[in-house]
């Protein structure tokens, strides 16, 4: 769909598009916006502008000035009926995008339902422009060490190697070398003269890897991280596209590297939620990788201890690759596992946890304690009537926040003074339950007076920096127990490390979610991994108010197939993922019965006659969503399950164009989503 200008759009192919000639005495070109609107827009081009596809152009949008991207030239826009208005300037040097990256945009805005400038948007890395291009060093390989390779490790790296290309698993307990295997097949695939993109779930919590990334690779590396400034992020982009770094690391958005003769993707830690966005478009890098691999040729690896539940199934029956790792290296062993049953104490540490504490910080060694809560407590009720203190913008409790003596939402960041009375009934009969991280703390200085005690969480390290400080002093033993959420659960490796205590292994149990079990099991497998990882002692206590549940019995029991051949039972039955693809439609607005009628309205289309008559699909809803109030506004959703994803898509897609919402209703729309909160 070609818009020749705004609100005005014909179906018909432009006569002599180029999408890969510079730009000069081209005449016109096809702009697409960081905007809803869809299609291209054609604009004119004064003689001796140097406009290629690839840079952004500012132009006239009706009575506005937007910042546009160019995807193509057009020598002859054919008949128009209107006038085709000029640019106004170009705000690029040089193309921030090739042609391939264009195609990939038009891909994700067909696959997550967004327009092709929202896409590449997304993409760039948001510098307006383009600071002084500094000086590298000439791509250079250090040596590789001399690391002796586990028999595991090799045949994990010959059988990639030995591939053309394809989808390859890395499944390894904590500890087991994944990381070098990762790094070993990176470096084989850079000597070839191919380029190498390294995904991680969380960026600040790498600076191990990326230290030991830059020293192997030298200068040839390219991070992308949040910490960098627009225009810093912007010269990373302009030096991967020149070729001058050839491995790029970073979280979920350093999929759309334009690497040169991409010839690797690695995606470490896997089955992290982390890689699903969770704004528009919502795609997953982990389908963006995947689509890469296929359209480039590259090699995609993908590894975890705790693999998603859909890549274990496609695995076991055989659609990629899968190369295990069952020993750790560097003299660990898996840590022995105790449950201690919450019901039996009171208090947030229980006494055996207590006793271990003690014996390890008197044998010199390091204690982790994992809360995946944060704050004080987590709600204030009252005893009398049951009231209990919620968010007056969300479906949610306030939690309780002592440091700053504030009762805060963790959703909108609504906060107010904590209550000394009940506002329902009056009583004075009032207090808090639960407990979060800032609780734990407190009660661990009270045990605790001569231990060296930091948490780690978002309140605790805001400051720039604070987060690397403490860890480095963890690594160094400044520190005795570090306690914090999951910012200690992934990708850390302390030598000192023996004991690692899990405070309530039950938080995300009860959310009304699929995968709540699932995430269960993997975060108490990934958090109990940090412990005997160089010494073959570790011990991991995991207290619990559920010790029969089957998540927590089959993470405590390092029964991993276990758990996945039952999860997969449950899904089975149920048609969900692996077993069938999901749709989900989240309509949200400020008045509740306009929002509800519109999704009822929405759901009205999706009659028997449209759907395939698969008894593979199903449509459930609409109905309120599990979190039914965020921000202020009402939230109903509506879940389609199918086993025909083709042609089901192509019907969702046909539905969005045609239906218009109410003033004041938004709709948000999530192929294949990882939350149905």
């Amino acid at each position: 769909m070609i818009l020749s200008a705004p609100g005005k759009f014909s179906m018909e192919s432009n006569k002599a598009a180029d999408t890969g000639v510079p730009g000069g005495d081209c005449g016109y070109i096809e702009v697409v916006f960081n905007s809803p609107a869809p299609g291209r827009y054609t604009y004119s081009v004064p003689s001796g502008s140097n406009v290629a596809v690839g840079m952004r152009v500012s132009v006239p949008f009706g009575r506005r000035k937007m910042t546009g991207f160019t995807v193509a030239l057009v020598s002859d826009p054919g008949q128009t009926d209107f006038e085709i208005k000029q640019i106004d300037r170009v705000v690029d040097k040089i193309p921030l995008f090739g042609p391939a990256e264009i195609e990939l945009a038009r891909w994700i805005a067909d696959m997550y339902y967004c327009t092709e400038g929202e896409a590449l948007s997304t993409m760039l890395p948001g510098g307006r422009r383009e600071s002084s291009m500094p000086v590298f060093e000439e791509f250079s390989m250090p040596p590789m060490h001399e690391i002796q390779l586990s028999d595991e490790q090799t045949s994990a790296i010959e059988g990639i190697m030995s591939s053309d290309g394809g989808i390859h698993y890395l499944y390894g307990i904590t500890g087991s070398g994944k990381t070098e295997v990762f790094l070993q097949t990176a470096a084989r695939v850079i000597s070839s003269g191919g380029g190498v993109i390294y995904l991680v779930p969380e960026i600040s919590l790498t600076h191990q890897l990326t230290e030991e990334v830059r020293r192997r690779f030298g200068s040839g590396i390219a991070v992308l991280h949040s910490a960098l400034t627009p225009s810093q992020k912007l010269v990373e982009w302009q030096r991967i596209r020149s070729g001058e770094a050839r491995f790029v690391i970073g979280a979920r958005s350093a999929i759309f590297a334009p690497v040169p003769d991409l010839g690797l993707i690695i995606i470490d830690e896997e089955h992290e939620g982390a890689y699903k966005s969770g704004s528009k478009p919502r795609y997953h890098a982990r389908q963006v990788a995947m689509h890469r691999a296929a359209e480039t040729g590259a090699r995609l690896i993908m590894g975890s201890a705790t693999p998603s539940l859909e890549a274990w199934y496609l695995v076991k029956s055989g659609r990629i690759n899968g190369f295990s790792l069952g020993k750790r290296l560097s003299g660990g062993a898996v840590p022995q596992i105790e449950l201690i049953d919450m019901k039996k104490y009171s208090g947030c540490i229980s006494a055996p946890l207590e006793k271990a504490i003690r014996e390890t910080h008197a044998e010199g060694r390091q204690s982790i304690l994992f809360l995946n809560r944060r704050g004080f407590s987590y709600f204030f009720h009252c005893r009398t009537c049951g009231y209990e203190s919620r968010c007056r913008n969300c479906s949610v409790s306030l939690t309780y926040h002592k440091h700053r003596d504030r009762l805060i939402c963790h959703y909108c960041g609504y906060s107010e003074q904590p209550k000394q009375v009940c506002p329902e009934c009056g009583s004075l009969d009032v207090g808090y339950s639960g407990f979060g991280t800032e609780m734990i703390e407190n009660e661990l200085n009270n045990l605790f007076p001569n231990l060296r005690i930091e948490r780690v969480d978002t309140d605790s390290v805001k400051q720039k920096g604070s987060l690397k400080d403490r860890l480095d002093r963890f690594r160094n033993g400044e520190i005795d127990l570090l306690l914090g959420t999951q910012m200690v659960a992934k990708g850390l490796n302390f030598p000192g490390v023996k004991l690692v205590g899990i405070v309530l292994a039950d938080t995300g149990l009860h959310l009304p979610d699929f995968r709540a079990h699932e995430r269960t099991f993997n975060l108490i497998v990934q958090v109990a991994g940090r412990a005997g990882r160089f010494f073959p002692d570790g011990r991991v206590m995991i207290q619990t108010y559920k010790p029969d549940n089957e998540a927590v019995r089959l993470a405590a029991g390092g029964t991993v197939e276990s758990f996945y051949e039952r999860e997969l039972e449950i899904r089975r039955a149920l048609e969900f993922p692996p077993f069938g693809r999901l749709f989900r439609l989240v309509f949200r607005g400020k008045n509740a019965e306009r929002t509800a009628a519109a999704a009822e309205e929405f759901a009205s289309r999706f009659d028997t006659d449209s759907l395939p008559e698969s008894a593979g699909t199903e449509v459930l809803g609409p109905a309120e969503c599990p979190l039914s109030m965020i921000s202020g506004n009402y939230r109903f959703q509506l879940i389609i399950r199918t086993d025909d994803f083709k042609r089901v898509h192509s019907l969702f897609r046909g539905a969005l164009n045609q239906y218009t919402p109410p003033s004041g209703v938004y709709i948000e729309a999530d192929v294949d989503p990882v939350s149905l909160l």
